[in-house]
């Protein structure tokens, strides 16, 4: 199984967004802190808006937010939503022409592999990626912390 760099590029954004909470974002910000393509990250980002996953705000003070809190932002409902193939090999498509799909047992095998796989990812949210390693991530992707410690007295 290999995940889409448009999946891999899907999940970065909402993280990024996720570290940053209230705070918006650009694309040009999220596009410079993980070097990829402006561009590509356009479709990512309107697909993500698209599917409700963000809001994207124009203007001058626009900006990305999340749309939906990261709990409820499972990984496998975002994998189904961003990978356009999930078909394993030839047999899983309409346009089948496999001549020993009638009797060849690597269908069912794959298939309920597949389903274990997105069924794992089902059981983790955008907040388990974020985990204890979310100061970490404000470091490595240098946000300013959006909910810094109370100050000290």
């Amino acid at each position: 199984m290999h995940l889409t760099r448009y999946t891999d590029y899907s999940l970065r954004v909402l993280i990024y967004l996720a570290v940053k909470g209230e705070q918006r974002s650009t694309i040009t910000e999220i596009a410079d802190r993980f070097a990829i393509s402006r561009n590509h990250l356009m479709k990512v980002v309107q697909e993500l808006n698209h599917r409700g996953y963000i809001t994207a705000i124009r203007g001058k003070h626009g900006g990305l937010l999340l749309k939906r809190a990261p709990e409820s932002i499972t990984l496998g409902a975002l994998v189904r939503d961003t990978e356009r193939d999930l078909d394993l090999v030839e047999c899983f498509g309409d346009d089948n022409e496999c001549l020993i799909t009638p009797s060849c047992r690597l269908k069912p095998i794959l298939a309920e592999a597949l389903g274990a796989f997105l069924a794992v990812l089902d059981r983790y949210t955008l907040a388990d990626m974020l985990g204890p390693q979310r100061s970490g991530l404000i470091q490595l992707l240098q946000i300013e912390d959006p909910d810094p410690p109370a100050a000290q007295a």
